[in-house]
């Protein structure tokens, strides 16, 4: 969800070819499935198509390439640490650490509720792009 709701806000703003928004697994556990059903149909809801994507899972390459490595939850933490052992450029952080309530987002997996997702992912995807914005701001 988090890539495309990223890839509305940025395009929304007339930035996406200043952007490249990828997601990746960091289990192998859905790696070649398309996005599921229940979170594709959120993300239609709100007119944000998802067509043609299937996980694929992070590689350490990702991490020199990438300049900001975005974790849903402290479990997604935990497994980039076997995929990247070491964040010298302080690249990862979790994606609710944008906004005023830090914490996982809620994980439809386990709640069932891809509404309670959908609404910690565009919280955070708002925070996160005020972030960079403001970041690439203060850089001028």
């Amino acid at each position: 969800m988090a890539e495309f709701v990223l890839k509305k806000r940025v395009k929304e703003q007339g930035l996406e070819k200043n952007f490249e928004i990828a997601s990746a697994a960091t289990s192998t556990e859905e790696i070649g499935n398309p996005v599921y059903p229940q979170a594709k149909d959120v993300l239609l809801a709100h007119g944000i198509c998802c067509n043609g994507k299937t996980a694929r899972q992070m590689t350490a390459s990702d991490y020199a390439y990438y300049d900001y490595i975005i974790a849903m939850d402290k479990n997604n933490l935990r497994n980039l640490r076997y995929i990247v052992p070491d964040d010298p450029q302080k690249k990862i952080t979790l994606l609710m650490d944008y906004t005023d309530t830090p914490r996982d987002v809620a994980d439809p997996w386990y709640t069932g509720n891809f509404d309670a997702t959908w609404r910690d992912v565009n919280n955070g995807c708002k925070g996160l792009l005020e972030h960079i914005l403001e970041t690439a701001l203060a850089a001028e």
